[in-house]
């Protein structure tokens, strides 16, 4: 999944940057309101990480012309704002949770799941087409009675296919989820992820379609 990650603080956006990365993420930062909205009027992103003390336009007004073009990218706001009132203006604006400064890096990665999931519309926490079960809160993933962890790599391509089982990923399709803004990527990098994945959960668990990309299968 790729995170959009908007705060004009660089020691907060480096810690949180890498954080995610660490994850299994693939990120993009930028640092202020403008830049913020030419990223998600150009690239698809699972979620907006969203400061609101940003310079130029600030943090609600960029909520709010989002929303105003229609962009249903779930928005979880990073703020040292916590007066009722400012809360009440940010969800009443668009945003989807909040998350107070100072936090704790495994809050913000259990709320952007939890964002996830709501915009899927599931209740689960686990992604699955039947045979196999991905966890992305240990990134874990579980094939009968076996369950084999996962690269951050690994764990971020799996789970682009297993979003949506039976869709064929082409490799740009799945190079955008895994790789952000100056992010060197090899040229054979898909493969041989996809290589090491089947290593671990067999040949059929990832299906070529020549010419196309790969897929899990859709049910099983």
């Amino acid at each position: 999944m790729r995170i959009l990650v908007v705060e004009d603080d660089s020691m907060i956006g480096e810690a949180v940057g890498q954080a995610l990365k660490d994850a299994g993420y693939a990120v993009d930062w930028v640092q202020d309101g403008a830049a913020a909205l030419t990223a998600v009027a150009t690239q698809e992103y699972g979620t907006v990480l969203l400061d609101l003390g940003l310079p130029g336009k600030d943090g609600l007004e960029v909520l709010r012309a989002m929303r105003a073009r229609s962009n249903p990218v779930p928005v979880l706001v990073m703020t040292a704002r916590d007066g009722l009132e400012d809360r009440i203006h940010g969800l009443d604006a668009g945003a989807d949770d909040y998350v107070l400064k100072p936090f704790e890096m495994s809050e913000l990665l259990a709320r952007m799941r939890a964002v996830a999931r709501r915009k899927d519309g599931k209740a689960s926490p686990l992604l699955t087409n039947g045979t196999l079960a991905l966890d992305p809160a240990t990134r874990e993933v579980t094939q009968g009675t076996t369950a084999v962890r996962l690269s951050a790599r690994e764990f971020s391509l799996l789970q682009a296919l297993l979003v949506r089982p039976g869709a064929i990923l082409s490799r740009a399709e799945l190079e955008d989820r895994l790789y952000g803004w100056g992010d060197e990527v090899e040229s054979n990098a898909v493969e041989f992820l996809i290589h090491s994945l089947r290593k671990k959960l067999g040949n059929s668990a990832i299906r070529n379609v020549r010419g196309v990309g790969w897929m899990v299968s859709k049910g099983a």
